[in-house]
């Protein structure tokens, strides 16, 4: 199967293609991923991404569907993949159509995963991560530790990320909302997407997606 994931920040998109990739054994693709990898191994899409980022710029749509389509090209996604944070605009998803095309593939379907704005600002602006090991992540409301301020595990201080605070979240999701949000009726109208309730706990997120695949 052939599938993009789609949500605003704080949906929990990340935990979701992780386990989705893993019970449909298609490869989990993000763009985090795709960077991270190309910069380490020195490709030359790497090396232009990295001379923006260095200058405090976006990367350009046509080096991130370079890294798209060389990791879509690779043996283990002969067979499909989930692609996570990509597309994340109209050109993307466009560039994206074009190049299903040309495999003569197609996507299979678009998952939307659909939280309310409040829960998403309540979901990133509660968390809060030890100084001491970043790994050890917390809430204020949904998991709170035994001391506040304090990690439980290691006993390190518990600070809130500057990305994570209200004034932030709100404003990625301005650009969520601008940017990436369109791509879900550019979807929409190919018959792709099934919006799916975000809500709850990562098993029952899961069960509606597989459902919305036919895989329950």
């Amino acid at each position: 199967m052939r599938i993009v994931l789609v949500g605003p920040p704080g949906a929990g998109k990340g935990t979701q293609a992780t386990v989705l990739a893993g019970k449909l054994s298609i490869p989990h693709i993000s763009t985090g991923d795709l960077f991270r990898a190309n910069i380490s191994q020195g490709t030359e899409l790497g090396q232009k991404a990295q001379e923006y980022m260095r200058g405090g710029q976006l990367v350009p749509d046509e080096v991130t569907i370079g890294m798209a389509k060389d990791r879509m090209s690779e043996p283990d996604a002969a067979g499909g993949f989930l692609l996570d944070g990509f597309p994340r605009n109209i050109a993307q998803a466009e560039a994206l159509d074009g190049i299903l095309k040309e495999d003569g593939e197609e996507l299979d379907a678009v998952l939307d995963l659909e939280v309310p704005e409040e829960e998403i600002v309540k979901r990133i602006a509660g968390r809060r991560i030890c100084r001491s090991d970043s790994s050890h992540v917390f809430h204020v409301e949904y998991s709170a530790p035994k001391t506040e301020g304090v990690c439980d595990i290691c006993g390190g201080e518990l600070y809130q990320r500057d990305d994570d605070r209200e004034e932030t979240v709100r404003k990625r999701l301005a650009v969520y909302h601008e940017e990436t949000e369109p791509i879900i009726e550019h979807y929409r109208e190919q018959g792709l997407v099934t919006t799916i309730s975000a809500l709850g706990s990562v098993t029952e997120v899961t069960g509606r997606a597989m459902a919305a695949l036919g895989k329950s």
